[in-house]
């Protein structure tokens, strides 16, 4: 359950560590109740950098409209603390909330992945990020 201001990990090679949620954009939203739209795994976000690495391009600009331009990003949620329930009845739960960059047509920005991902990314088309981690949970 990944919902606004939530700070993810980014697991990915394009120089972005943490990033924050802004706005959640396929998710999910409880029936009958407030109606907070939250995210789980393989569900896309908006996240703006908070932390990147010196040398990356989510740091750098000319001025501050290109820089704010950069530093917000779509991410794909590959890891949750909340436990993910599978169609056989078990549960999958992570140590962290892990995102990874992707692009407008929803491929990976990053060349490598690193940890795990769930398997729910199958699923849900995001086959390239799939085959880029080095392991599938």
């Amino acid at each position: 359950m990944v919902q606004q201001q939530t700070m993810l990990n980014i697991t990915d090679n394009t120089g972005a560590k943490v990033a924050q949620v802004i706005r959640v954009l396929r998710g999910s939203t409880g029936r009958g109740r407030y109606t907070r739209r939250v995210a789980t795994v393989g569900d896309l976000v908006v996240c703006a950098v908070k932390k990147a690495l010196p040398n990356s391009d989510y740091l750098v600009g000319a001025d501050r409209k290109e820089r704010s331009a950069r530093r917000k990003v779509r991410c794909v949620i590959v890891r949750t603390k909340y436990p993910v329930r599978r169609p056989d009845g078990s549960y999958v739960r992570f140590d962290t909330n892990a995102a990874v960059i992707v692009g407008e047509d929803g491929n990976p920005k990053g060349t490598r992945i690193f940890g795990a991902v769930a398997r729910e990314l199958r699923e849900k088309g995001y086959m390239k990020i799939v085959s880029l981690a080095s392991e599938v949970v």
